[in-house]
C-alpha cells in the first residue's frame, strides 16, 4: 500500500542550532548549506528565525542571514520565521527587506513576530522593554506604511528601497497576533502548541475575520510542527531529544544550551522527566508512513494551506537523512503551484 502524500507545500524554518563544542560560524555557515540542501530537495520555503544571547542558538540576525541564504539559493522563497519587531524600528526592518526584494525580487518573505528579549538584560541591550510587545499592531501598521508609501507617523520619511515593493507578509500567532494578521490582511503562521482543537479554533476565528489585503486577498495559513521520520518510530523519537532535552533545560535552568547527542544527555530528574514528555508531545515522528498519516490528519482539521516544518538534532547527517524522507511524501506539483502562485501574487 502507497504512502498518502503530503497535500500541501512544505517548508522548512531552521534556528540554526549549535552542537556541543561547536563554534556559532560553523553554525550558520551549516544553515546556508543546508538551505542550498532544502531547495534540492523541492522545499517552497526556507526561514530563519531571531534568539539573542543564547548559546544554543547562532542565529541571531535573521536579515543577514537571509541574505546569505538567498544568495547561496536560486528558486526556494527565503525569509524570517520571524523578525521580533517590537526589539526594532519599522523604518529599519523596511529598509533590510527592501533591499533583500531588490536583489533577489520574487523569493523574499517577510516573517514578524512580537516577542521581545526573554531577559531583562537582553531587553535593556536591544533597548526595548516588555512593553514594546503591545504596540505590536501599531509597528506592523508602520513598518507596512513604508512599503505602500502611505506611513504617517513619521511624515516625510519613506522607506527606500521599500517603498513599492510587494513583500508578502506574515504574523506569527503569539499574543494577539492572529487577530492582527486578520485585521491587517496577513498570512497566518501558528504552532498547535497547546493542542490542534485549540489551534483549529484559532484558525477558524482568524478565517472568519480576515480583511482581504493588496498583499493577500484571502485568509493563507502556515501550520508549524517539528517532523521527524526515521526507518523506526524510535529512532524518529531520538532525533527529538537533543532539542527537546535543551528545550528542557531552558525552562529549568534559565539557559537553551548547544544540541548533545542523544546518548549523552543526562538522566532527568522527574520533574524534567515530565517536561521532556510535554516537549515532544504533538510533536510529530515515525516511519514514512506514520508521518504522513499525521500530516495528512494535521492539514484535515487546520485545514492549513502550508507546512513550515522544523527539526534540529546533534548529528546533521541523520537530520538531513530526516528532511529527505520528509521531501519525499510531498507531492512535487503542489511545491510548484506554491512557487507559481506566490510568483504571481
Amino acid at each position: 500500500m502507497s504512502t498518502q502524500p503530503v497535500p500541501v507545500p512544505l517548508s522548512v524554518l531552521d534556528r540554526s542550532s549549535t552542537r556541543v563544542g561547536q563554534e556559532p560560524a560553523a553554525a550558520l555557515r551549516d544553515t546556508v548549506r543546508f538551505a542550498r540542501q532544502a531547495e534540492e530537495l523541492g522545499y517552497h520555503r526556507f526561514w530563519v528565525s531571531e534568539h539573542h544571547s543564547v548559546p544554543g542558538v547562532a542565529g541571531s540576525a535573521p536579515t543577514v542571514l537571509a541574505s546569505a541564504v538567498a544568495g547561496a539559493t536560486s528558486r526556494m522563497r527565503v525569509g524570517t520565521g520571524g523578525v521580533m519587531l517590537p526589539n526594532h524600528q519599522p523604518l529599519v526592518v523596511a529598509e533590510q527587506f527592501g533591499v533583500l526584494e531588490a536583489l533577489y525580487p520574487g523569493r523574499i518573505d517577510l516573517g514578524l513576530g512580537r516577542s521581545v528579549g526573554f531577559t531583562a538584560g537582553v531587553r535593556g541591550a536591544l533597548g526595548h522593554d516588555k512593553d514594546a510587545a503591545d504596540r505590536f499592531g501599531d509597528q506592523i501598521r508602520e513598518l507596512l506604511g513604508y512599503f505602500t508609501g502611505e506611513q504617517r507617523v513619521h511624515p516625510g520619511v519613506h522607506g527606500i528601497p521599500a517603498e513599492g515593493l510587494r513583500v508578502p507578509a506574515f504574523v506569527l500567532a503569539t499574543g494577539a497576533g492572529a487577530d492582527l494578521a486578520a485585521e491587517l490582511g496577513l498570512a497566518l503562521v501558528i504552532a498547535p502548541i497547546g493542542g490542534l482543537g485549540k489551534a483549529a479554533e484559532r484558525i477558524a476565528g482568524y478565517r472568519a475575520r480576515f480583511r482581504p489585503s493588496a498583499l493577500w486577498p484571502r485568509p493563507y495559513v502556515v501550520v508549524s510542527s517539528a517532523v521527524a521520520v526515521a526507518d523506526t518510530t524510535a529512532e524518529a523519537r531520538e532525533l527529538l531529544l537533543p532539542e527537546a532535552w535543551s528545550m528542557v533545560h531552558a525552562r529549568t535552568r534559565g539557559v537553551f544550551p548547544p544540541l548533545r547527542p542523544p546518548g549523552e544527555l543526562p538522566e532527568p530528574t522527574p520533574r524534567e522527566a515530565r517536561l521532556l514528555q510535554e516537549s515532544l508531545r504533538g510533536q510529530i515522528h515515525g516511519t514514512a508512513k506514520e508521518v504522513a498519516g499525521e500530516l495528512a490528519t494535521l492539514v484535515s482539521r487546520t485545514e492549513a494551506d502550508e507546512l513550515l516544518v522544523t527539526m534540529s538534532t546533534y548529528d546533521r547527517e541523520r537530520m538531513l537523512d530526516s528532511y529527505t524522507r520528509l521531501a519525499e511524501l510531498a507531492t512535487p506539483t503542489q511545491n510548484s503551484r506554491a512557487r507559481m502562485q506566490n510568483s504571481r501574487a
